[in-house]
C-alpha cells in the first residue's frame, strides 16, 4: 500500500491508484476533475518519483515534478507528501 500525506493526515491507497479520492479526503479542492481547470494543483514536497509521468493536461498548466494536478496523478508506490 502507498500513502498520501498532507495537512497532518495520512491516507493509504493501493499501488498504482489515482490520488484524487485521497486528496478529496484531505481537503484538496477539485473543479473539473479532468485537468482542464487547474483547481487541484498541489506542491509535492516528497515522493515525486513515486508519481506517474506529467500528463499533457498538466504541461498546459506548466506543471513539473513538484507542481502537479491531483486529478491527473497516480501513485505508483511508496509515499507522497504535498501541500496545497
Amino acid at each position: 500500500m502507498a500513502k498520501v500525506i498532507a495537512e497532518g493526515k495520512t491516507i493509504e491507497v493501493k499501488d498504482g491508484e489515482n490520488i484524487k479520492p485521497a486528496c478529496e479526503d484531505i481537503g484538496v479542492p477539485f473543479g473539473c476533475e479532468d485537468g482542464i481547470c487547474g483547481v487541484c494543483r498541489i506542491e509535492v514536497t516528497k515522493g515525486s518519483e513515486n508519481l506517474s509521468e506529467v500528463t499533457e493536461a498538466e504541461r498546459n498548466f506548466d506543471c513539473n515534478e513538484t507542481n502537479r494536478l491531483a486529478c491527473q496523478c497516480t501513485l505508483k508506490k511508496g509515499v507522497l507528501e504535498f501541500k496545497y
